[in-house]
């Protein structure tokens, strides 16, 4: 997807401001929904976007946050129902957005059937679900690893492991580099990490922020 989108965020708690503040720090446009008037207040003291308080299921809200203009919808309340809701209003109003819903893993089968992507932001941080919010950059196998996130990330440029041997990059505990970049090969201590180029990668949920902050910035 284009490196420069229009996202709406809805639900400005915890999850939602952190995805938001790091999608406006790579570059992004940003507006955030959030209900809550006293949450909404203490978002837009030190927030310098779009803040709009309202309920994200609302029409109106929806339109005066400009959804029909919007790249993606994000629906990262802590209720998987309301998130699903988000996204088929905003899918009603602009049938070609991109919807992202945050979900309970148990759900995320049937969930898939309506949006675009689900994240666990529980188990993976606030970095991955902005990484699944502006397309493939990141993808997991949460499905199939339990608590363990095994990755295919993509190395950005100017990130502070770009163009480094493993080696010479601090990851933290929990992280292990499987892949060197073209697939072909495990890595090894030698392995550079390319900016563009694509690694796998499992790391545990814990220090996933930390490892996404050194190859993706």
């Amino acid at each position: 997807m284009s490196t420069d989108l229009d996202v709406v965020v809805a639900g400005g708690g915890r999850v939602g401001f952190q995805a938001a503040s790091i999608l406006t720090e790579r570059g992004h446009r940003v507006t955030i929904i959030e209900r809550d008037e006293a949450t909404s207040s203490a978002i837009a003291d030190e927030w310098l976007a779009t803040v709009i308080e309202g309920d994200a299921t609302d029409p109106s809200i929806l339109d005066q946050a400009d959804v029909e203009g919007a790249d993606v919808v994000a629906a990262l309340t802590g209720e998987s129902g309301l998130n699903l809701a988000v996204c088929l209003a905003a899918t009603e109003l602009s049938p070609g957005i991109r919807t992202v819903a945050r979900v309970d893993r148990a759900e995320a089968t049937s969930y898939t059937e309506f949006v675009d992507a689900v994240v666990y932001p529980e188990r993976a941080g606030a970095q991955l679900a902005a990484n699944e919010i502006v397309g493939d950059d990141v993808q997991t196998l949460a499905d199939v690893t339990g608590s363990l996130d095994v990755m295919l990330v993509r190395v950005e440029e100017g990130a502070p492991a770009a163009g480094k041997a493993l080696s010479a990059v601090r990851f933290p505990t929990g992280t292990l580099v499987v892949s060197d970049d073209d697939g072909h090969q495990v890595a090894r201590p030698d392995t550079t990490l390319t900016p563009g180029r694509r690694y796998v990668v499992a790391v545990e949920p814990d220090v996933a922020d930390e490892v996404m902050n050194l190859m993706r910035g």
